[in-house]
């Protein structure tokens, strides 16, 4: 459906959802309500996933096998310990595109952004720079620092970000690659995000990739915002790394273990990494030998055993993604964007403009609002009316309709509730 099938009215919204062949995975979730019982409008997923029903019996079955077995739950619970990540393995390679050797549920996203840099990020003198977007989280420009300094680099000389042109939110595909060609003899780590955070822009990761492997620069992902929400092919595209949270559109809970990808290539890669007992051979992790032999693939860079209670968490969502299907799910998330662009666009003015991209495919499950004057004041009234955003300083209100759980009427309602907000 296009946007220009789309029309204004509410009884619109209501048959959209009644066609919805997803409509009904919104009742898996547990939907915060007001003091009356009425629902929120929660288009929030970009911070933190709404709770799965199932998790409460997922986790509790673990509670209740540590409680029965004691450390034998690690070979005779229900789903035992020893083996448990293993579980998620092919769920979340379905996810990001990957094989099962190319994944791992481990650690928290910084984390194992650290532990990536330790074993790909290799400067030396000539090639020593690294390549963000300009805009990049916060997060990933602390680790990204920090890395350059503990290697004894100058962020202010070995930092490059990719900026957009002049009046721009967004970076052209071209900006980015010509970035690359230019200055890739002195970049020894290009680092995106698949899908920037506060503009909701989505990467075109093949190309970043084949335009940093071509200069002969390294290529990882920062999919915190990515993984659950675009279709991704990490192991057809190529890059080396790529790690992402869990808590946002995975679902897994607040905090809950992050995620990591290692390409194939380097399954049995004598890169220098710190080590832990869990990434040891887990044929002879337990002979307790003195040297440590890394398991082949994503696992050799784990350090230490998982939270069983997380992975648990993070388990129910997956077999609700596994049911639901990562494209069939990308499809509708591209509808209601565009829906939502459709019903902004009716109410244009000049108190707002949408800084986005409006190419369906050049975005996640997200519309940035830019708001001049006030902002934070139409965020927080709509808030107090049960309906949740994000508004991140100075003028940026980020709005997600998430496919598994919300609805056409989700964002009709939004749109109405926004556009009377507006001072």
């Amino acid at each position: 459906m296009s946007a220009l099938e789309f029309n204004t009215s509410k009884e619109f919204a209501h048959e959209l959802d009644a066609r919805d062949p997803l409509a009904s995975y919104r009742q898996r979730f547990l939907i915060p309500k007001d003091s009356s019982g009425k629902e929120w409008t929660y288009l929030c997923g970009h911070s933190l996933g709404l709770q799965p029903k199932a998790t409460c019996q997922y986790v509790n079955e673990e509670l209740e096998d540590w409680a029965r077995y004691a450390v034998e739950a690690h070979f005779r619970g229900r789903h035992p310990w020893m083996p448990y990540h293993h579980f998620l393995t092919e769920q979340l390679a379905g996810i990001v595109g990957a094989s099962n050797e190319e994944v791992v549920a481990m650690n928290s996203l910084t984390v194992n952004l650290h532990l990536m840099m330790v074993s790909f990020y290799r400067p030396t003198r000539q090639r020593h720079k690294i390549l963000i977007e300009r805009g990049a989280f916060p997060s990933d420009q602390y680790a990204i620092k920090s890395q350059l300094r503990f290697h004894g680099f100058d962020p202010a000389t070995s930092l490059l970000e990719a900026t957009p042109r002049a009046g721009g939110s967004c970076l052209r595909q071209e900006e980015i690659e010509n970035l690359i060609e230019r200055e890739g003899d002195s970049i020894a780590l290009v680092l995106f995000g698949g899908v920037n955070y506060a503009t909701g822009q989505a990467f075109d990761l093949q190309r970043i990739t084949r335009a940093g492997h071509n200069k002969g620069c390294i290529v990882g992902f920062d999919l915190a915002h990515a993984a659950g929400n675009v279709s991704l092919r990490l192991h057809d595209w190529g890059p080396d790394f790529a790690v992402w949270c869990t808590y946002k559109y995975l679902n897994g809970g607040p905090g809950s273990i992050a995620g990591c990808f290692v390409h194939e290539r380097h399954r049995t890669s004598d890169l220098p990494r710190f080590a832990g007992w869990w990434g040891h051979n887990d044929q002879v992790r337990f002979k307790m030998g003195p040297n440590f032999e890394p398991t082949p693939g994503a696992e050799g860079w784990q350090i230490s055993n998982p939270s069983i209670l997380a992975l648990a968490a993070l388990r129910a969502s997956l077999d609700i993604f596994h049911e639901a299907g990562m494209d069939r799910l990308r499809e509708k998330s591209v509808q209601l964007t565009s829906y939502l662009e459709f019903l902004l666009q009716e109410r244009r003015s000049n108190k707002f403009f949408q800084i986005t991209p409006t190419d369906p495919e050049r975005r996640g499950a997200q519309i940035s609002i830019r708001i001049p004057k006030n902002g934070k004041t139409v965020c927080d009234a709509l808030a107090k009316g049960g309906i949740i955003a994000d508004w991140r300083e100075p003028d940026i209100f980020r709005v997600a309709p998430v496919p598994l759980y919300n609805s056409y009427a989700d964002v009709f309602r939004f749109v109405q509730s926004f556009a009377s907000s507006l001072p």
